[in-house]
């Protein structure tokens, strides 16, 4: 866990890679939950252990797929912890536990009620993140440094490559929970799926893009299930815009296939799983305009 960088907004708390060359297929890639760093004004509780912090991050997703601009694909990377912001929220879904001078019409869904909303109060582990409540005013500053500008650098891409190709789609990467972790807020079986495509039950994305996924994960002998529990964020549901040319998938994988999650570094299965994404790219890459086409 990193802190101190970025302390007074002046840098983004994303990077965006381009695509070398010219972007060669209609494809965006993001990474909304793989950022680890935190800012010391994020004020969380100075009793919280570094990794109870981390608990909610995308650990190392931004690595398992970082060829994507070697193969002509844009990419687009949290650098801030999702424990601070989450990027894959509504900028309205706002915790009235949380946040002390909140009206209760202004109140977010069930997601922020449970204290995992835009800002959330608690950690992937379910513990409090803060010791005091925030105010509105810290809260809409956060948003207005971290959540506007990652999304306006999302649309620009989107919309950068719909000139181009005529469509955009974007893959919106993730990971879940390995076998035997009981979290309160994912609670995966051990014998559960180690892929989870989300295309927000067939409305975020031409069908066929989802089943060839699907079909290219299965063919590398992984547990693939659709929708369930994962049926996308809030990403794939402002950009799932078919009839519009826009195209949107939410890949969640399972850390179990890549991580140690208790030293967040490299697992036994890393190279394996880095393999097959890259493969999965190289097959997007070359099919992707046939699939939504």
């Amino acid at each position: 866990m990193t802190a101190g960088e970025g302390e007074q907004g002046t840098e983004p708390p994303f990077r965006v890679i381009p695509a070398a060359g010219r972007a060669i297929s209609p494809l965006v890639f993001a990474s909304p939950h793989s950022g680890r760093h935190y800012p010391a004004s994020a004020g969380f509780d100075p009793a919280l252990s570094g990794a109870s912090i981390r608990s909610a991050e995308d650990a190392l997703v931004d690595r398992l797929i970082e060829s994507a601009p070697a193969r002509g694909v844009p990419l687009l990377l949290a650098t801030h912890g999702r424990a601070w912001l989450d990027l894959n929220r509504d900028p309205a879904d706002l915790d009235p536990a949380l946040i002390a001078d909140l009206p209760p019409e202004a109140a977010g869904g069930p997601r922020a009620v449970a204290g995992y909303g835009v800002v959330p109060r608690l950690t992937g582990d379910g513990r409090p993140l803060y010791d005091r409540p925030l105010g509105r005013a810290e809260v809409e500053a956060r948003l207005a440094a971290g959540h506007a500008p990652y999304h306006a650098e999302l649309a620009r891409l989107m919309q950068a490559a719909h000139a181009a190709h005529g469509m955009a789609i974007l893959i919106d990467w993730h990971s879940m929970p390995g076998p035997g972790l009981n979290r309160p807020a994912r609670r995966p079986s051990p014998v559960g799926p180690q892929m989870v495509l989300g295309d927000r039950h067939g409305s975020a994305c031409a069908t066929a893009l989802t089943r060839r996924v699907a079909a290219l994960l299965g063919g590398e002998g992984l547990r693939v299930a659709l929708n369930h529990p994962y049926a996308g964020g809030w990403t794939t549901q402002t950009w799932g815009r078919p009839a519009e040319g826009f195209h949107a998938l939410q890949i969640e994988i399972s850390r179990a296939l890549y991580l140690d999650e208790a030293r967040i570094e490299p697992g036994p299965g890393w190279s394996r799983c880095q393999g097959l994404v890259e493969r999965l790219i190289d097959s997007l890459v070359r099919e992707a305009p046939g699939l939504v086409s």
